[in-house]
């Protein structure tokens, strides 16, 4: 079968917003360009792309082509002379409605411990899966429930530290864009009362509750089989044995955080479950006091799956600090806030090893006259100061991202997306267009407008990736991949043997293969998907 060609002109292969900035990005050279009606045939602009960025991550020369002017909805394509068209694209003021209900329904095909019957799975359906108690590492006498919640990844471990990252970012989005999520997904809890994205972070939460060491308060690190099964291995068919891996301090600190918040955001609904939320954090809590020293995670000799490892929890306490005093009023939580916020991690990151982030968002959200006017105002100073070195970096990137070479890492997608949210946060409490503009153009990568010319977006777009590095997709013979997943993007370290074998000498932004063996550039998670829903609601309002 013919190579598909990487067209040249690249655009969001789902559209741009009717009254937001519209670019198109041309590979290697610039000129004349039109812009087409698919339906009319009829040449609605016609512009030059003459701007040109030397862009060293993708390696090659980006000229830029603006076609803001089009203002009336429809489809349309964009052409140049002696070069394959666009994909098309949409451009209206719902372009993201079925985009952010895809990225939303990817956690319902995450879900572990039930059925995910044909009505709303599709031919993705597959059997209850992990239902068995597992074991807590060292105390083979100890058996407890471990179902529910969502796999992690394209594998079947289920975490606390990310499993808590994920729900704080829906649960955010939730907070800041309500009217995004006003249509049900749908769900099969889907009620018209309580918007979906809390009966799907509901499914997480239950399952964190069981993360708790009852005895201590402390959580447990994650819950899987003593090793990864086979790539091809449905849910249903890991039968293995499962363990709870030892207490860490990172996740006891994530559990506190997410449980607080939880409480607060869930009380207007279930007022019993938002109080069992916020007792479970407290508890966190009372742990978190009575070791004040970190408690790291290696995994233990007989587990092989992913470690997610943290050697230092002051982010995660700073933010389950800041969640607390959010929650309750209590000012001894916010002294605590205060105190740790001298200390040197950083108060911006929104990754799952670095929850720094979550705590000043949790800050700024409780509003500038219920804190300490000074630390809210160095703290917005130092979100901001990241936010413009994010817009700077953009100006300086050929296709707009905020992402330096070095960038392009293991999973450089969530970098890319949890920078959009960060910059998306800098215009909530700073209302200057240019973080907004540039959080949209992080998007507009994720979906198409990128030197690979791939949607990274399973199902959506018209070149998306389509062998996902994820066991359902793979074990299940349907010849689509589950829909409506972020996969992790280039590497440049080229982590995986496939990658390793293929991409030698390739520039970083080219450092991705759609193939289901690339595990380090083409697998999926929880986590990437989470701030990508976030950034989605902010422009699906």
């Amino acid at each position: 079968m013919a190579k598909e060609v990487v067209r040249s002109i690249t655009v969001n292969q789902i559209g741009y917003l009717t009254n937001h900035k519209k670019i198109a990005l041309f590979k290697g050279r610039g000129g004349t360009f039109r812009v087409v009606n698919d339906l009319t045939k009829e040449v609605v602009f016609q512009g030059e792309a003459a701007t040109s960025i030397k862009d060293e991550a993708s390696g090659v020369n980006v000229y830029s082509g603006d076609f803001t002017h089009i203002g009336m909805p429809g489809q349309y394509h964009i052409e140049q002379e002696g070069r394959e068209p666009s994909g098309s694209f949409i451009i209206s003021d719902t372009s993201y409605h079925q985009l952010h209900k895809g990225l939303l329904k990817a956690f319902y095909y995450f879900r572990c411990g039930v059925e995910l019957e044909e009505s709303f799975a599709g031919p993705w359906k597959h059997k209850a899966c992990h239902v068995s108690k597992g074991k807590v590492y060292a105390q083979p006498n100890c058996l407890l429930d471990s179902s529910g919640g969502w796999h992690d990844a394209g594998d079947y471990g289920k975490y606390t530290g990310p499993g808590a990252k994920a729900v704080a970012d829906l649960l955010l989005a939730y907070e800041l864009y309500p009217d995004a999520f006003s249509e049900p997904v749908p769900l099969p809890e889907s009620d018209r009362v309580m918007p979906d994205v809390l009966h799907e972070c509901r499914v997480e939460l239950e399952w964190l509750f069981k993360m708790q060491d009852a005895s201590t308060g402390g959580a447990f690190h994650k819950l899987t089989t003593p090793h990864f099964p086979a790539l091809d291995v449905m849910p249903e068919e890991d039968v293995a044995e499962l363990y709870f891996s030892p207490i860490s301090s990172a996740a006891t600190g994530c559990f506190a955080g997410v449980m607080a918040m939880a409480a607060r955001i869930y009380m207007p609904f279930n007022k019993g479950f938002a109080e069992s939320c916020l007792q479970a954090s407290l508890t966190a809590w009372k742990w978190l006091e009575q070791n004040p020293d970190v408690i790291g995670f290696k995994n233990p000799s007989e587990i092989s799956t992913g470690e997610y490892g943290d050697e230092q929890d002051l982010d995660e306490r700073y933010w389950a600090a800041a969640e607390l005093f959010r929650t309750t009023g209590d000012e001894s939580y916010q002294r605590v806030f205060i105190t740790l916020s001298q200390q040197p991690f950083s108060k911006t990151n929104l990754g799952w090893a670095d929850m720094g982030g979550y705590g000043t968002i949790a800050y700024f959200l409780h509003g500038e006259q219920q804190g300490v006017e000074s630390v809210y105002n160095a703290l917005k100073g130092e979100w901001l100061q990241e936010a413009d070195r994010l817009v700077e970096q953009c100006s300086q990137d050929g296709y707009s991202i905020s992402l330096r070479t070095e960038d392009y890492i293991w999973g450089s997608n969530m970098l890319v997306m949890n920078n959009a949210m960060l910059l998306l946060i800098a215009y909530h409490v700073q209302k200057d267009a240019k973080y907004e503009s540039c959080a949209l153009d992080h998007l507009h990568y994720l979906m198409g407008r990128n030197v690979l010319d791939i949607s990274y977006v399973t199902g959506f777009g018209d070149r998306s990736v389509m062998n996902p590095h994820h066991r359902p997709s793979v074990g299940d013979h349907v010849i689509l991949p589950v829909p409506g997943m972020v996969v992790g993007g280039p590497d440049r370290g080229l982590h995986d043997d496939y990658v390793r074998e293929h991409l030698q000498g390739l520039p970083a932004a080219q450092c991705f293969a759609d193939h289901e063996d690339s595990y380090s550039t083409n697998e999926v998670t929880i986590y990437w998907n989470s701030p990508a829903v976030f950034v989605v609601s902010h422009f699906n309002g």
